[in-house]
């Protein structure tokens, strides 16, 4: 399934991932882990903020996928399934 990641960091935690290192680590292990078709960083509501669209194969990745993410950065993680203008067109199509 789609689904959408954002993950909002917390400034201090990431402040200091930037300054030791871990912080690029730990995006690249989870963009190596995810192999996401779309990966974006941007601020969010004044803090550094990812959004990344991979496939999800089975719901029990949550945990593995989020944890990294509360746990070093105290990340404010969201994850929701999504769909691409295909995914729409074919759900549209089967109202009919």
């Amino acid at each position: 399934m789609r689904v959408m990641l954002r993950a909002t960091l917390n400034t201090e935690a990431a402040n200091e991932g930037i300054k030791n290192g871990t912080l690029p680590q730990a995006l690249e292990a989870m963009m190596e882990r995810l192999k996401p078709e779309a990966a974006y960083f941007t601020p969010n509501h004044g803090s550094r903020c990812c959004i990344v669209v991979f496939d999800m194969q089975d719901s029990s990745q949550m945990p593995s996928i989020s944890e990294p993410l509360f746990q070093q950065f105290g990340a404010e993680v969201e994850m929701q399934p999504v769909m691409n203008a295909d995914d729409l067109r074919k759900g549209l199509g089967a109202l009919r």
